[in-house]
């Protein structure tokens, strides 16, 4: 395998990574949330929060971070133009995502902590769930925009 399939092959994992583990991370924890609201079940609450904030250290930020490196890699190899309309839709739309990522991030170490703070579900205040809603409104957009970037790495040849 040559140096570029394997960087396009690991650009490839680690966008499905990216969108597939924000996925399943959001999933659950919008499902446990609310289970563990409907059952008052701390413990639940507790363990789903503390799993999304290491889903998506382990996960989601590795990809993340090697997602621009690949890219750049293989524009570089590809000859690619560091003046394309391409790579800057590109650029512009990993930046929205990452600004809509980063504070769902710190949203994520708050509620869990503010679980593990709490004797009860009873005592999470308002600040919360005002919190969940929040977290739960980010990803919203940051998905919107993986879907943009698999377009644009589907559609690059109709921008060059």
């Amino acid at each position: 395998m040559t140096t570029y399939l394997a960087l396009k092959y690991l650009h490839l994992v680690g966008a499905a990574v990216l969108f597939g583990t924000g996925m399943g991370i959001a999933f659950f924890a919008w499902f446990g949330y609310r289970s563990a609201m409907r059952e008052d079940n701390l413990g639940l609450l507790r363990g789903v929060l503390s799993l999304t904030v290491t889903a998506d250290t382990v996960f989601t930020a590795t990809a993340a971070a090697l997602q621009p490196v690949t890219g750049l890699l293989l524009w570089q190899m590809s000859g690619g133009s560091w003046t394309s309309p391409w790579l800057a839709w590109v650029f512009g739309v990993y930046v929205f995502v990452g600004v809509c990522w980063l504070p769902v991030v710190a949203l994520q170490i708050r509620l869990r902590n503010a679980a593990r703070a709490a004797p009860s579900i009873a005592a999470l205040d308002a600040r919360f769930h005002r919190w969940f809603r929040i977290w739960f409104a980010l990803g919203w957009p940051a998905f919107a925009g993986v879907l943009v970037l698999f377009a644009l790495m589907l559609g690059r040849g109709w921008f060059l």
